[in-house]
């Protein structure tokens, strides 16, 4: 039977009496660190993370009532004080400022350690539940996420709560603008190590040259990202256009879970959950010889087929007022009503780039909107005559970018994770372009 073992942080100026409390909760499985002085042990709470705090009242300094006066009450551990100088009135006082228990020296170590075992308890419940509220909100966030009501989104949400703690490799398939990277982060923020790295990689930008050494790291230099992501998610983008040389290195480091730094003699052991993504049809991949089967047979252990648009048109209500609301808060407007008209137009739409062309509509349309015209049917159309369009497609394409991207910022006040949620791209991505585009942050604020 595994003894859960708890932690804590001893703070009294008494050697003699720190380190008879050492002995005791050493002897009773606990990992114990001790201080003579209060200043000292706040600076060590951030560092040592204890389940509880033991203290003196009386110290040199900053005393054991006025520790407790400057614990954080939400985040801080139970504060337990002892004291050979303790009274009624002050036990009482302290109780009601927060602290968890009063002693007096000399104490009995039975009920000391009784005492010290429910408040670590105690402790450790209350992040159990602050980390089940923030998998609620991230639920949440799923939600909206994969927005719909079709039984293919349900099955679909259904699913990826299923395999997030399972940790199995998993293979997410769907056309261009189902959200694959947006799933592959619901299912790493809704597993066990949420805190963990997600290193996601755009496969078909990977060279053979410089994997290596920028992925596995140079022996004596670097670590490299792979490392640096251990104990987090390897997110493989595109991984039917990743170039055959590295497909090779991916399943070696797949199989062995283990990298060898460049002119390094020995293998480091790295912890990756691996998560794939693609837009195409793997088996016809392995037929043309781009996608290696070795590799194909260790990262499809679980497939996730996301529904395209036409097959989920029911949704599309909802998507729209949706996306309305976001793009209507961005450019600082009213929100388009949707009319029949609207409704006729969204539905017998294509929808060849799935969602995420249905939010560059409902941009347009809003935008549309905020001059007092347009329609859904005119938003959808594509060779409407713009004024003033840069020369070439790539330029629009930037301009129209930089200008979306600058007026999320600057709605969600520079928080970079509301902005890209509500731009309906990763974070990742979003950094990229801001790079990409030449955004100035700061200037934006």
């Amino acid at each position: 039977m595994n003894i859960q073992t708890h932690s804590i942080l001893v703070i009294d100026d008494d050697k003699s009496m720190r380190q008879s409390l050492e002995e005791l909760l050493i002897a009773a499985g606990w990992q114990v660190n001790a201080v003579s002085r209060a200043a000292t042990g706040l600076e060590r709470l951030a560092q040592t993370q204890p389940d509880v705090i033991l203290s003196d009242v009386r110290m040199p300094g900053m005393n054991g009532l006025e520790l407790l006066e400057a614990l954080d009450k939400n985040t801080a551990p139970p504060l337990v004080l002892i004291s050979a100088h303790g009274d009624i009135p002050m036990a009482v006082k302290a109780i009601q400022d927060g602290a968890y228990s009063f002693l007096e020296k000399p104490y009995e170590p039975r009920r000391l350690l009784t005492i010290l075992t429910h408040a670590a308890q105690q402790h450790r419940m209350r992040q159990s539940n602050s980390r089940l509220k923030e998998r609620l909100f991230r639920l949440s966030g799923l939600d909206r996420v994969l927005l719909g009501r079709t039984p293919q989104v349900v099955q679909l949400r259904a699913e990826v709560m299923d395999l997030a703690d399972a940790g199995a490799p998993v293979l997410i398939e769907g056309e261009t603008g189902t959200g694959k990277e947006l799933v592959a982060r619901a299912l790493h923020d809704l597993g066990p190590n949420p805190d963990a790295p997600f290193l996601a990689l755009n496969c078909a930008a990977l060279s053979p040259d410089t994997f290596e050494p920028e992925m596995f790291g140079i022996a004596g230099q670097t670590d490299g990202r792979l490392r640096a992501a251990s104990g987090g998610t390897l997110f493989l983008d595109e991984v039917c256009s990743c170039p055959l040389a590295v497909q090779a290195k991916l399943l070696r480091v797949i199989e062995d879970q283990q990298i060898l730094p460049v002119g390094g003699q020995t293998s480091v052991p790295v912890s990756l959950r691996i998560i794939s993504a693609t837009n195409e049809d793997v088996d016809k991949a392995v037929q043309d010889k781009r996608l290696r089967q070795d590799l194909l047979f260790r990262i499809n252990t679980m497939v996730l087929g996301l529904p395209s648009l036409r097959q989920r048109r029911d949704d599309l209500t909802l998507l729209s007022a949706h996306f309305l609301e976001i793009y209507a808060r961005i450019y600082e407007t009213s929100v388009p009503q949707i009319t029949q008209d609207d409704l006729a137009a969204l539905m017998a739409h294509d929808w060849p780039g799935n969602v995420r062309e249905l939010r560059s509509v409902c941009e347009r349309r809003v935008l549309a909107a905020r001059r007092g015209a347009g329609s859904m049917a005119q938003a959808i159309r594509t060779d409407q005559t713009l004024d003033d369009v840069p020369d070439t497609l790539r330029e629009a394409v930037a301009a129209f970018e930089r200008e979306l991207i600058g007026k999320a910022i600057k709605v969600h006040e520079g928080k970079m994770d509301a902005a890209a949620e509500a731009l309906g791209i990763g974070r990742r991505t979003l950094n990229e372009k801001i790079v990409k585009l030449g955004l100035d942050k700061d200037a934006l604020l």
